[in-house]
């Protein structure tokens, strides 16, 4: 009798610890899905700040950058070299795609099929004419995004990474508060609408520095020009980089360019030279890539 009360019990405990297991699992032990968004409650804090001061140098500019704010960072120990105004808000239209890439590159597999559709093309300019109903993989998305910048690639892989527009851009905010981007707001996965999105260059920076640590951002941003395939009746596309620094500056390995009526133009550059990368930010700029080389140029020759 004894021993059949053991067993009994011992089914029990068994049956008891599978429900556990199955409750566990619905409530968030399971990996995150692709689709799902960051509770936030989960969210973790990154142990160090990204981006440290003060700045090395404290050196004026003759004549002074045309951009409204500025910084330059090492990237390996994120140590600011040289800021201006770093903290001051401004829109930084599709330099936000960067942390749209990020969210992408962390929650969505790259080889998913992403389903475009139908508020997809309707997104304003600029477009890479995605129709309603094609079914792409998520990498090429990311090359639309990130080098062509279209809008239409950053909506349609929202919608795919979160279930809707809403959702990711709520993932986009909850992301800026575990990166420690207090200056930083999102409002679009695309940067296309000035109201509400805005950063500041040490965000910029710290988001910069933090994208390059994924061997496939740095692949894609790098990218001057690439040809995929496509369904019929398109057959290919080639992206081209819309960031002129890569031709223009002798190590340039990206990052993002942006531009809008009200944020006017705007970079997170990157370069290496002698094993050293500096991250340079310039938002505003009337001479964009004036102001990142010349920040750059400044750089290598005070850390390198």
């Amino acid at each position: 009798m004894r021993s059949l009360d053991l067993a009994a019990v011992s089914l029990f405990l068994l049956a008891a610890l599978v429900v556990l297991s199955f409750r566990l699992l619905a409530n968030g032990a399971a990996p995150l899905r692709p689709s799902a968004p960051l509770a936030a409650a989960s969210i973790v804090h990154e142990a160090r700040p990204l981006v440290t001061g003060p700045p090395l140098s404290g050196r004026r500019f003759d004549p002074p950058l045309a951009g409204k704010t500025a910084i330059l960072v090492e990237a390996s120990t994120g140590r600011v070299v040289w800021v201006l105004r770093p903290h001051l808000r401004l829109p930084v239209a599709s330099t936000t795609k960067i942390m749209t890439a990020m969210l992408v590159l962390r929650h969505l597999p790259l080889d998913r099929i992403v389903g475009v559709g139908p508020t997809v093309p309707r997104v304003p300019l600029v477009r890479e004419g995605l129709r309603a109903g094609e079914r792409v993989p998520a990498w090429k998305l990311l090359y639309g995004l990130l080098l062509y910048s279209g809008n239409d690639d950053a909506l349609a892989l929202a919608i795919a990474t979160s279930g809707s527009r809403l959702a990711f851009i709520s993932l986009m905010n909850e992301e800026a508060r575990r990166l420690g981007l207090h200056d930083s707001h999102f409002a679009s996965p695309s940067g296309v609408i000035d109201d509400g999105n805005y950063s500041s260059a040490w965000d910029l920076a710290a988001l910069g520095r933090y994208a390059l640590r994924d061997v496939r951002f740095r692949r894609i941003v790098r990218t001057r020009r690439t040809e995929v395939s496509w369904a019929a009746p398109t057959y290919s596309k080639v992206y081209v980089n819309k960031n002129r620094l890569l031709t223009l500056y002798p190590g340039a390995i990206g990052i993002k360019t942006g531009w809008t009526t009200l944020a006017g133009r705007c970079i997170v550059a990157a370069a290496t030279r002698r094993g050293v990368t500096l991250i340079a930010v310039v938002l505003d700029s009337s001479r964009l890539y004036n102001d990142a080389a010349r920040l750059l140029n400044f750089g290598f020759a005070s850390v390198g």
